[in-house]
């Protein structure tokens, strides 16, 4: 393994365990950030699991009144390469599970503009506003409170994919990256910019990420193969949060 962040890892029964642990990471990485800088910066992540994360966050009455909604901004770790109200994207699946139903205003949202057909365009804009919001200067990363980010059964997360060009992108924030086997563009943030995160929390589920887990956690490190390794926070904390079936081949991890 590349030097890093050492990972905790946790394996719990399934996807609704894992939704309520990371609630009260959440909840703690928010209480933690706001108390040291008064705000509470967050990129999200698609899929399943981090949407019922979402709909907790939103809808569960005890972890809504312990969220700091008037001190938090939102951004987004990866895009698809579709507008806004498809179905496909991550910031309509965000915003039906938790933005529409909290107490945001428009201005604490940062999404990735991908409905332009340019998408080195939309990957140039979501840099130059991260850029902005952070106050960064040349050659600086922003650092995300916290960091939610899944991984798929190829060893992919973010839109960070085997062989993939973005895995090379040094000195940028954000790009755009093509995924032949998917045939279509991705947006997505860069390696050295999640490393940057004060807190990087993975949630995956699933026995057709077993194999890949296995892999990522305890195989050599070969990130052109499984970019999942590439996320170590170089002054944070990693959180693997699995469940039963995705975490059933690994021999290191505390079962919960």
């Amino acid at each position: 393994m590349e030097t890093g962040a050492n990972p905790e890892i946790r394996i719990l029964a399934d996807g609704a365990a894992i939704a309520k642990r990371a609630a009260v990471e959440f909840v703690q990485a928010a209480a933690s950030a706001v108390r040291d800088r008064g705000s509470f910066a967050v990129a999200l992540a698609g899929g399943s699991t981090p949407k019922a994360l979402y709909g907790l966050l939103a809808t569960d009455p005890i972890l809504r009144s312990q969220v700091p909604w008037d001190k938090i901004h939102l951004y987004f770790g990866d895009e698809r390469h579709v507008g806004p109200n498809h179905p496909d994207s991550n910031f309509r699946m965000a915003t039906e599970a938790m933005i529409s139903r909290a107490p945001l205003k428009a201005e604490q949202v940062t999404r990735i503009k991908a409905e332009y057909p340019d998408t080195e365009r939309a990957a140039r804009e979501y840099e130059r506003e991260l850029r902005a919001h952070f106050k960064l200067k040349d050659g600086e990363y922003p650092r995300f409170d916290l960091l939610l980010v899944g991984m798929g059964n190829d060893g992919h997360t973010l839109s960070l994919f085997p062989g993939t060009k973005a895995l090379h992108a040094d000195g940028r924030i954000a790009v755009r990256n093509w995924v032949g086997k998917l045939y279509t563009e991705r947006i997505t943030i860069t390696a050295p910019a999640a490393n940057n995160a004060a807190r990087i929390i993975f949630t995956v589920t699933g026995a057709d990420k077993a194999l890949a887990l296995k892999g990522v956690l305890e195989g050599p490190f070969e990130p052109e193969q499984l970019p999942a390794q590439l996320l170590r926070p170089s002054n944070g904390k990693l959180l693997w949060l699995v469940d039963a079936a995705a975490g059933g081949m690994l021999s290191i991890g505390i079962r919960e």
